[in-house]
């Protein structure tokens, strides 16, 4: 436990003190939403995020029995964007992105994954992807732009940033064309709806992962907006139906081991939250994940 109340801890992710871009782990805000296609405000996401992180430093992770935030974790603050600009800046999350060791980015819209990858992928090949979403985002364009938070994955597919073949994505629901849904499928992606995962249960979606993923270098990506707007009012795109935040969990403790190479929680829109509960919900999934890169004490 901390020695310092929850409310006074410093407004860094989980109040991390070390800021030093050669950390093993580095976690950076991306403050960007003109991707965004109907409610902005996920710029202000990174920052709701932090705040949102003191609820999680009084204690060790129950299942894993570690205390994610004292691995060689350092906060890093906020990427540069290029205000206005969509291509560059893509290309300057890329830059900024490319020498870390190991990145957990606080967004943000769900455009800037695909800076992300590109930016990973050079060490790694081809990844597999664990995508947690309301939506596919394997549009060819979002509303007359070619970049933008409905099409990240249909760029990463077309660049061969993604493995389709390795790649999962649970909680799908929104609308959505047949052409895209063909595409989707075509190119080998497994879509888990949210009506499978509410009647599968956890453990056999966490299973189904596991086989999809393999032992390929793997991403995660969690949209917010894969829970119902019960649990995350404070997100762009809401869609009804969707997962329970204790179901995303439980599928997320279930991964342990697989080798994740980086990960992004998005879409979280302060504007539209109520009582932190989205921004609260953000910051635990990307806890969630730090717990599954520490050693697992309990196990």
């Amino acid at each position: 436990m901390t020695d310092t109340p929850t409310f006074a801890i410093r407004p860094s992710f989980l109040g991390i003190e070390k800021s030093d871009p050669a950390a093993a782990i580095c976690v950076a805000g991306i403050p960007y939403d003109l991707g965004t296609s109907n409610r902005p405000g996920a710029r202000f996401g990174p920052n709701a995020i932090r705040q949102a992180s003191r609820m999680l430093v009084d204690g060790d992770h129950p299942i894993a029995g570690t205390a994610p935030g004292t691995q060689d974790i350092a906060d890093i603050g906020d990427f540069r964007i290029v205000h206005g600009e969509i291509a560059g800046t893509l290309a300057a999350i890329e830059a900024q992105a490319k020498p870390l060791n190991h990145l957990v980015a606080l967004g943000g819209d769900h455009t800037v994954t695909l800076a992300l990858l590109r930016a990973l992928v050079a060490r790694t090949g081809p990844l597999a992807l664990v995508h947690f979403d309301a939506h596919v985002d394997t549009w060819p364009e979002s509303f007359g732009q070619r970049f933008g938070h409905g099409s990240p994955f249909y760029h990463a597919i077309e660049e061969g940033l993604v493995d389709p073949k390795r790649t999962v994505q649970i909680g799908i629901r929104s609308p959505m064309e047949k052409s895209v849904h063909d595409w989707t499928l075509g190119k080998g992606v497994t879509i888990l709806f949210a009506e499978t995962v509410h009647e599968r249960g956890p453990a056999a979606i966490a299973e189904r992962v596991r086989e999809i993923v393999g032992d390929a270098p793997a991403y995660l990506s969690f949209d917010v907006d894969a829970l119902d707007p019960a649990f995350a009012p404070g997100t762009g795109t809401p869609e009804i139906g969707g997962l329970f935040t204790w179901q995303a969990q439980a599928i997320l403790r279930r991964l342990a081991g697989l080798p994740f190479r980086g990960m992004d929680v998005v879409e979280v829109s302060p504007p539209y939250d109520v009582a932190e509960i989205t921004a609260l919900a953000a910051a635990t999934f990307a806890w969630e994940y730090l717990a599954l890169l520490a050693p697992r004490v309990n196990d």
